[in-house]
């Protein structure tokens, strides 16, 4: 069977470019190459250089002795332990958030997001959709954003007055990048931001089951998306579901996908949730909706909450974060720090 070659490689044109401009022309040419060694020699940094080094692996896998692999090989605690320094975040241009977050959204990661009707939930949302997009010369992940819509809540305009608050914050914070921001400036307009935010509007459970199945292949022709944003997973589970088991198996089956694309291409999963009634030790106490198998399904769960007039965001379940608290407002701007003097809004 003939070795594929690096020009047939899932990657973009550039590089593969770099990659055959170097002399790496086959998959066996990078099969001992550490990512130090190989962004050394394409002059990309180490992150880009493991990612380029997944996909070879990936790729290497699929195939043994001319027959499809079940298995793909097992990964080392020690390279898990080193990708964790290579891990990006997004920011929630809330500093107090971003804090006790370690930065900010992670890739690679689902995380959900729950609070009562007004909180800011979608204002976050779309602030995600936003900040995904910050270019990499000023500390950003310059990606795209795909935003699911089920309770049609979505505003462009919204999007717009965020997205230009956005571009201003960039120009205002990073004064050394303003010749850069000159050069680029068609791109960094407001409009530009909307256009680089794939909507999705779901009007029933069967089509967000049927997106979310489709989400690999799109996702695999627009590499550069970073975030998916489904607001909310819920409405239409609460509304069209009489049979709780079947609604939990369904639930579990779409939590399983969403783990697999974050890890898969390396991106954000934000998930938001509405909140029920619980009956618990003879009171009724809010809680995040779809029961308590769904709080498994999330690898982090912030709760957004109101404590007298003020907002905060709490670390509720998280793998690597403790738990903690962070004050947020909501304003003209987006989601900003309690310190912020921009205008506050009111929620619907």
């Amino acid at each position: 069977m003939a070795e594929m070659e690096v020009r047939n490689l899932p990657l973009s044109p550039t590089q593969r470019a770099k990659l055959i401009s170097a002399g790496y022309t086959t998959l066996s040419s990078l099969s001992a190459l550490s990512p130090p060694h190989l962004a050394r020699d394409l002059n990309i940094s180490e992150y880009e250089a493991l990612e380029i080094l997944k996909v070879v692996a990936s790729q290497s896998s699929r195939t043994f002795d001319g027959t499809k692999a079940i298995v793909v090989g097992a990964q080392t605690a020690w390279d898990m332990l080193h990708e964790e320094d290579f891990i990006t975040r997004i920011t929630t241009s809330c500093t107090e958030l971003d804090n006790i977050l370690g930065g900010g959204i992670s890739c690679k990661e689902v995380t959900e997001i729950g609070g009562v009707p007004g909180i800011g939930k979608t204002q976050l949302g779309i602030q995600l959709a936003v900040n995904v997009q910050i270019p990499v010369d000023y500390g950003g992940l310059g990606g795209k954003a795909i935003y699911i819509d089920t309770e049609g809540s979505f505003l462009p305009e919204r999007v717009f007055q965020i997205a230009d608050a956005c571009i201003k914050d960039m120009v205002e914070n990073c004064p050394f990048q303003q010749k850069n921001f000159q050069a680029c400036q068609d791109k960094l307009q407001p409009n530009a931001f909307l256009e680089n935010i794939f909507y999705f509007r779901i009007c029933s459970y069967t089509e967000q089951v049927a997106l979310i199945n489709y989400l690999d292949k799109f996702i695999s022709e627009h590499k550069d998306v970073k975030i998916v944003i489904i607001d909310s997973v819920t409405f239409h589970f609460r509304q069209d579901f009489d049979d709780l088991a079947l609604r939990t198996r369904v639930l579990g089956g779409l939590a399983l996908k969403l783990m697999k694309l974050a890890q898969k291409f390396n991106l954000a999963v934000v998930i938001l949730n509405q909140v029920t009634t619980k009956f618990s030790e003879g009171s009724v106490q809010l809680a995040l909706a779809l029961g308590d198998s769904w709080s498994h399904s999330c690898t982090n769960r912030i709760i957004l909450y109101w404590n007298g007039n003020e907002r905060y965001a709490y670390i509720d379940k998280s793998p690597s974060l403790r738990s903690a608290s962070a004050l947020y407002s909501i304003c003209g701007k987006g989601v900003r720090g309690a310190a912020s003097n921009c205008k506050r809004v009111k929620m619907m």
